[in-house]
């Protein structure tokens, strides 16, 4: 990624993007150009765009969560091949990560994912969403389904206190969000197009 684009992203997060991060998600970006987008884990025509709509805008998720100390587990909700998780985590060591998606295949890839940038702090477990055991302190989702379906899931699931996080859209979000979700708009200038989050309080 351009240094301009981590000054901004580390600035916007107030959290500091290490030479070390920076080297791991550089790395991310190589893998999902190499073997993600041939393994179709992701659409080919991403290849160009992969820093701000992929790596960046997964990195924004942590904006959600607040001016906090950052989770002590962080659940990726359909994470195909680690988005928004596997950046979380680069930025987030601290945090245990579960990367969860039913498709064996992105699993699989995401798996190898992890093992390329040797990150200790993700687990990676292929099972449908609905299926799920347990509570999470923050939760996130990208492009996975419809807030009607991903809403019940984010409720049983989601900590007292925690934060869900859902995004993946490009366009303006509908002005008729269920009961306990807000909007936060990304600023124009952080990635190459507006981008809005739907944030949800536990």
């Amino acid at each position: 990624m351009k240094p301009e684009l981590w000054d901004r992203v580390s600035d916007y997060l107030g959290r500091a993007i290490s030479p070390g991060q920076r080297a791991t998600l550089d790395l991310y970006r190589d893998w999902l150009e190499d073997e993600a987008i041939p393994g179709g884990g992701l659409g080919p025509e991403e290849s160009d765009r992969l820093e701000h709509r992929h790596i960046a805008d997964s990195l924004l998720f942590y904006s959600g969560w607040g001016d906090r100390q950052p989770p002590d587990a962080i659940w990726d909700l359909g994470s195909g091949v680690g988005l928004p998780g596997i950046p979380l985590a680069v930025l987030l060591p601290e945090s245990e990560v579960l990367l969860v998606d039913r498709s064996g295949r992105r699993v699989d890839m995401a798996k190898r994912a992890v093992r390329v940038l040797g990150l200790h702090n993700v687990t990676v477990s292929q099972g449908d969403i609905h299926d799920l055991q347990g509570e999470a302190p923050m939760l996130v989702a990208r492009a996975v389904t419809s807030l009607a379906e991903l809403g019940p899931v984010i409720e049983r699931h989601l900590q007292s206190g925690g934060r869900a996080v859902v995004g993946g859209s490009w366009m303006s979000p509908s002005r008729h969000l269920p009961a306990g979700w807000k909007v936060k708009e990304i600023p124009r200038h952080l990635l190459d197009r507006p981008v809005w989050l739907l944030i949800m309080r536990g």
